[in-house]
């Protein structure tokens, strides 16, 4: 479907490109857009290399492992349904602590082994459980401390203070974050007729 989209897009700049008779700015615009993307990625493997590295450190010094026990009961907490010693507990946890720590490439293959585990407890088969739906809401407005993206992109364009966005980034990721938690736990009782 998404496919489809964007071939649409594109056919439709290109057909409006040749309309008004501005092909030559579409096709050089299509083609500094694509090397201003590659030039932003170019620039965030150093700044994700340094975190993704910092990253591997503090999991292996156990600071993930720590950040785990310490969100277990708020875990224990968002997901009832989770037994206390199933492997999606520590999956979600871990997961949860990429986020924070603004680690968006390390948390994603943490999520999809959270979800992994969580489908083995989903008896729904195709209907995602509430524990599923609670850890997408949660994963997608992620609380993050460190907001590596928005810190490298800041700097690659000499922002004259790169991280001055933190403190309203974090503050925005909770409200989000408590907002996400409020809709679920509603739209979990709507669907359950309570």
């Amino acid at each position: 479907m998404i496919n489809t989209i964007w071939l649409t897009l594109i056919v439709l700049g290109v057909l409006t490109g040749i309309a008004t008779g501005t092909s030559a700015a579409v096709t050089t615009a299509a083609i500094e857009s694509a090397n201003r993307a590659v030039n932003i990625c170019l620039g965030f493997i150093g700044i994700m290399a340094m975190w993704n590295g910092l990253m591997k450190i503090a999991d292996s010094a156990g600071l993930t492992r720590w950040l785990a026990k310490l969100f277990a009961p708020v875990a224990r907490l968002l997901f009832p349904s989770v037994p206390d010693d199933h492997p999606a507990l520590a999956a979600i946890t871990m997961s949860l602590a990429a986020n924070l720590l603004g680690m968006g490439n390390a948390a994603t293959p943490l999520g999809l082994k959270a979800m992994e585990e969580l489908a083995s407890l989903n008896e729904e088969g195709d209907v995602p459980s509430d524990a599923m739906c609670t850890f997408v809401a949660i994963s997608t407005a992620g609380i993050t401390l460190v907001p590596t993206t928005i810190i490298a992109i800041r700097a690659q364009y000499h922002s004259y203070n790169p991280a001055e966005v933190v403190m309203p980034i974090i503050l925005m990721n909770i409200v989000a974050t408590f907002v996400a938690i409020l809709a679920d736990s509603f739209f979990s009782r709507v669907s359950k007729g309570h």
